[in-house]
């Protein structure tokens, strides 16, 4: 355990936001989280606490004060070798670290998801994904301390409440629990989702048959297509996508559809209709436009980026100009994905 007082979070948000929090805690085991939680328990009893991963879907509007848990529990597991692999891996683990390790030693089903920011134990958290593909179908077991009592507790998946974006670390249990490894069920078979996101027509412009692509080469498909749509956070601060595509009843989108008969969809069956959040802020003229600091990222504008020096309030201030002109326009209320941390001054 690693504590830390008046600790910068500048280098633990890919947003690039300058705030601090009063305490910050590392720990990196189970063992040690439990006596971190006891240690809070004790002598930080009145704070809030704040857990974070690589700080990939967080936008501070303030300095926290309170104690910032962070995890260092690394380490890939094998747990059999059969033909469902299955990986224990610790929640610190980089997200597309792991996708790589997965593909170069033949552990099949995350190849979609690769080059997402962040960690392993927010994925469970937030039920990433990408061109097609979400993290819920590869998760067997989530397993957390939970931050009151110190104790541990084993979700199957089942009991993760997992939906689009969603889980009940999320909603019902956010703040409770901490996510300390994911146990992964992973096929030893190479079978491609090809059939989102443009996937097939990148593929052929790179000379490659779909039918005989091998997943190293989907996987290298994939950054392609990330890196050229979306900003590095290295070098310009963003948190990825920064709203849920949002979600219709059918009626709704035929009534939009009327309008907009160009407007790209996704048929859920009888979950509705998801239209891209992207296509509906591109319309209301905002694709490369700033407000102050931040901005519409100039290739997809489901991405808000720092243009340097941004505060969260400017951030903030963005996201909230965007969602009044796509509910002026659609009639669509859209939802951030991004957590928003502390409150705007």
């Amino acid at each position: 355990m690693i504590e830390k007082d008046n600790y910068s979070l500048l280098s633990h948000n890919t947003f690039g936001i300058a705030a601090s929090a009063r305490h910050f805690i590392t720990y990196d085991s189970v063992a040690d989280l439990q006596a971190v939680v006891a240690h809070v328990r004790t002598d930080y009893a009145d704070e809030p606490v704040l857990h974070i991963g690589g700080g990939s879907n967080l936008l501070f509007l303030s300095d926290f004060n309170g104690v910032v848990l962070h995890s260092a529990i690394k380490g890939i597991e094998r747990i059999n070798e059969g033909e469902c692999g299955r990986l224990r891996v610790g929640a610190a683990v980089v997200w597309d670290d792991f996708v790589a390790y997965c593909v170069e030693h033949g552990f099949h089903g995350v190849e979609n998801l690769s080059l997402i920011p962040g960690d392993v134990g927010a994925s469970a958290v937030q039920n990433i994904g990408a061109y097609g593909a979400e993290v819920k179908d590869v998760i067997a077991e989530v397993e957390t301390v939970d931050l009151h009592e110190g104790t541990v507790r084993v979700f199957p998946v089942s009991e993760c409440g997992y939906g689009y974006r969603q889980s009940v670390f999320k909603s019902t249990l956010r703040g409770r629990y901490a996510v300390t490894h994911v146990l992964f069920k992973l096929s030893r078979e190479f079978r491609p989702d090809l059939d989102y996101g443009g996937v097939r027509e990148a593929l052929r412009h790179s000379g490659i048959r779909p039918e005989a692509v091998t997943a190293e080469e989907l996987r290298r498909t994939i950054i392609d297509i990330r890196k050229a749509k979306l900003p590095d956070p290295t070098r310009q601060g963003n948190a990825g996508s920064f709203f849920m595509n949002p979600v219709v009843e059918h009626g709704e989108y035929e009534r939009l559809k009327a309008d907009y008969s160009t407007m790209p969809h996704y048929d859920m069956g009888h979950g509705g209709v998801k239209i891209p959040a992207g296509w509906l802020i591109e319309q209301c003229g905002w694709k490369g436009r700033a407000l102050g600091r931040a901005a519409v990222h100039d290739r997809q504008a489901l991405v808000l980026v720092n243009r340097g020096g941004a505060t969260g309030k400017d951030i903030l201030d963005l996201c909230e100009a965007v969602r009044t002109d796509v509910l002026k326009k659609f009639g669509i209320a859209i939802q951030p994905e991004v957590n928003f941390i502390g409150t705007a001054s």
